[in-house]
């Protein structure tokens, strides 16, 4: 991970509807993983979608652990 790479992205939990910020290593480029939501501790499917061009964010989808991204 590289620390100058971290962006923080503010997104609301799919389950309890809460905001919270989201930290992203784009540096790792495009991927899927899953994270906690810090409230209700449901697990939260991510997919960060980044520019091979440019390393920049293209796009970042949550969803429930029983959808499809």
């Amino acid at each position: 991970m590289h620390e100058e790479r971290l962006d923080s992205h503010s997104v609301h939990c799919p389950y309890c509807s809460m905001p919270f910020d989201l930290p992203l290593d784009l540096s790792q480029g495009s991927h899927q993983t899953w994270e906690d939501c810090p409230f209700c501790c449901a697990p939260i499917q991510v997919r960060v979608d980044v520019s091979p061009m440019d390393g920049e964010l293209e796009s970042l989808m949550l969803g429930r652990d029983d959808e499809v991204l």
